[in-house]
């Protein structure tokens, strides 16, 4: 079965830093892409931060420069750490890949709140 365990949400102050981290099991974590996700209230998910299976990492346009998505095989982990946080990113966070023949699988999301 494959699963995501998200951890490391806080709440923080403006100009803070955060590291989340997602333990995936269940399946062959280095064949697959990983994704970092966040939904505020009242808005739809966003795709944060993507890592490629080579560790390539992508970002959304607000959070680069302040961002970094890492991946250790090793220990089956994603991470996404965040400095200079706003608090326009405060939500809660979710890592997310796409596992063949299951679909699009998700973790159970950590808050991050961040305060002015």
């Amino acid at each position: 079965q494959v699963q995501f365990v998200e951890s490391g949400g806080d709440s923080v102050q403006a100009g803070g830093s955060v590291t989340l981290s997602c333990a995936a099991s269940g399946y062959a974590f280095s064949s697959n892409a990983m994704g970092w996700y966040r939904q505020a209230p009242g808005r739809l998910r966003e795709l944060v931060a993507g890592v490629s299976r080579a560790g390539t990492p992508s970002y959304l346009n607000s959070v680069k420069g302040r961002f970094t998505a890492t991946r250790d095989d090793a220990k089956n982990t994603v991470y996404l750490q965040m400095n200079s946080l706003k608090p326009e990113d405060t939500a809660v966070y979710y890592c997310s890949a796409i596992i063949f023949g299951q679909g699009r699988v998700w973790g159970q999301g950590t808050q991050v709140t961040v305060s002015s």
